[in-house]
């Protein structure tokens, strides 16, 4: 949902969008997570609607003391959870939901994306550059143009014609490949994937039986129907096309699904302009709705949305019905299949789209940011909010999608997503290069601050491992930790990670310090780099931090551990066994900490041999 964590004075609808533009006034994002937190004095519960099609939800915007939601039909489930706290309540809730989709651990290096690299030398040239300015990497994300006229499972021979050595190559170098995979099948007699879609009856249809049609990337396409699980099983497996060439990781993306037009409503519009060119003068109360309107008013409407249907259970069911399912659908279909094709092994998967559920396949993005202050504070606003769903694998695009970046935001954002578990510099066509080897100037700083993440990692994945097995949180705003705190309720740019860790990133251009509210006695580690840093113990209550431009600001909870290892190229090659510990012990009392390790590439996750203490005494 937009706004911050706090939800209260605006209205909203779960209702999944490809929504471009992150504003305040918008009601709808990407994914329908219905399960808010309500505190009410001393108390709290959690309410979650299990409905798949719109809800509408007013929160304080008609009254401020007033709460309501409803459904297009009458047909949802309601669960009410009390007793307890709010970490109580979300690992109630997670409980129910079942366990969040765990990565590979190389899944949490570092991954370089962007709409754009055309060809095989343009992802080599990527790596050569990372390996050039010494920057730790472990993905190269490919965007829609490595596949043949953006056909689904298919590669370009011209731009990559060797795909299974560059995956090869590159994995040589501890670099993996993510490729794109979108929603909708490019319609082509000559595709196997759409003529076996069609000959099985396996693509969503119009009302009359035959398939619809909606153009995205490929021009027209036709859209699996995911609800159906013989669907999801063929859709899947498709997907041993890329993994046969050794691909180990995949990104889903436009499974809203996303509408560029059907051409029913494109002929409909094209006509309506042929009549207004015969006018010498079109007024501003016909250019407005009928052609910006128009024109906008193609993509992904309303009319095209209620014009096909799923087939659940030999019943007929209109997409609007059950809109918010589709993407997640797709991430379960290509999850369920990846335990087939890739058995025992751990498979990368994130989703733009998502609905509560999906989060046991695959982690999600945040979608199409900008390159904005706004959108920074967005992102570290967002984090707890999609964990506490399930989505626990989730990051935005550092630096910012759209739009043009600059070396100061750059640099800013990668000292918050160097704390993200999906940590990914993602930009598109036509905007600023921002690899981060593009920027002269913060250059040293940025390679501290990628070198600080993967020195973290023993920390970040142990942490995420406990999320993940014992249905807890990773990100947590401060009022969950510290509910009888009338300040700590108010904080929305500071975010408790872990048991023993609190984030407080820098969101203001210019800036050299932030206030920061201190619930409890901390230790401030001011960084600039893992073994350049300033420590001070600050009593509770506000202050005012310096942080230059270089710095990060971390703040160790009391009787707590951090283990910290020594910086690595890759996850491949870090030492997760020689470890610093850095802790916060302010009575000299000992401490210890369950750290978390494994082969990071099994699904063999209960091991009791995974689990390590590590310990501090103090005579």
């Amino acid at each position: 949902m937009p706004r911050g964590i706090n939800k209260r004075g605006w209205h909203y609808i779960t209702n999944n969008t490809d929504e471009s533009r992150h504003s305040e006034d918008k009601l709808s994002f990407y994914g329908a997570h219905n399960f808010l937190l309500v505190r009410d004095g001393s108390t709290c519960f959690g309410l979650f609607v299990d409905f798949p099609g719109k809800v509408y939800y007013d929160i304080g915007y008609t009254r401020h003391d007033l709460f309501s939601f409803h459904t297009e039909t009458p047909d949802y489930d309601l669960y009410l959870l009390s007793g307890g706290n709010e970490n109580a309540i979300c690992k109630e809730f997670r409980t129910l939901i079942g366990r969040s989709y765990i990565p590979p651990k190389w899944a949490f290096g570092l991954a370089q994306s962007r709409w754009g690299y055309k060809t095989e030398e343009d992802v080599r040239e990527v790596a050569r550059q990372y390996k050039e300015h010494d920057l730790p990497l472990d993905m190269i994300c490919m965007d829609i143009e490595y596949m043949q006229d953006y056909a689904d499972f298919t590669v370009n021979k011209e731009r990559f014609p060797d795909l299974a050595k560059l995956s090869a190559d590159l994995k040589a170098q501890g670099i993996r490949l993510v490729p794109i995979i979108d929603a909708g099948v490019r319609i082509d007699p000559n595709d196997p994937t759409c003529t076996e879609g069609l000959e099985k009856g396996y693509f969503c249809t119009k009302a009359d039986g035959t398939p619809f049609v909606a153009a995205v990337w490929p021009g027209k396409a036709y859209f699996a129907d995911f609800l159906r699980p013989e669907v999801r099983e063929w859709f899947g497996h498709k997907y041993k096309a890329l993994t046969d060439c050794g691909i180990e990781g995949f990104w889903n993306d436009m499974n809203e699904p996303s509408l560029f037009y059907s051409p029913e409503r494109l002929r409909a519009f094209l006509n309506d302009m042929a009549a207004l060119r015969e006018k010498d003068n079109i007024e501003q109360e016909e250019f407005f709705p009928r052609v910006v309107g128009g024109a906008m008013g193609l993509m992904n409407s309303p009319a095209d949305y209620a014009s096909f249907y799923h087939e659940v259970d030999g019943q007929k069911v209109r997409h609007d019905q059950v809109h918010n399912l589709y993407g997640g659908s797709m991430t379960r279909a290509a999850g369920e299949a990846f335990a087939d094709l890739r058995p025992g092994q751990r498979t990368l998967l994130y989703s733009r789209s998502s609905f509560i559920g999906s989060h046991r396949y695959g982690g999600i993005w945040l979608g199409d940011n900008n390159s904005s202050w706004a959108q920074l504070l967005a992102n570290i606003q967002m984090m707890p909010s999609v964990q506490m769903c399930g989505f626990l694998y989730s990051g935005a695009d550092l630096c910012g999608f759209s739009s043009d970046t600059t070396p100061d935001l750059a640099l800013r954002w990668l000292e918050f997503g160097l704390l993200t578990p999906l940590m990914r510099n993602h930009s598109a066509v036509g905007t600023r290069m921002q690899e981060y080897y593009r920027f002269p100037e913060v250059l040293p700083a940025v390679r501290n601050m990628i070198r600080l993440r993967y020195a973290l990692l023993p920390y970040l994945y142990s942490e995420f491992m406990k999320a993940a097995l014992e249905n807890t949180s990773y990100f947590r705003p401060l009022a969950f930790d510290y509910p009888d705190d009338p300040d700590a309720r108010e904080v929305e740019d500071q975010l408790l990670l872990g048991e023993g860790l609190m984030a407080a990133p820098v969101y203001v251009q210019n800036a050299h310090g932030r206030h920061v509210y201190l619930p409890e006695p901390m230790k401030l580690l001011r960084l600039r780099a893992v073994d350049d840093y300033d420590e001070e113990i600050l009593p509770a209550g506000h202050h005012y931090i310096r942080c230059a431009l270089d710095e990060v600001l971390l703040f160790l909870r009391p009787g707590h551990i951090v283990p910290v290892a020594q910086p690595a190229n890759n996850t491949s090659e870090l030492d997760d066994a020689s470890l610093t510990l850095w802790s916060f012990l302010p009575d000299g009392e000992s401490a210890e900490y369950r750290m978390y390790r494994d082969d990071g590439v099994t699904t063999e996750y209960e091991k009791k041999e995974h689990w390590k203490t590590l310990q501090i005494h103090h005579s």
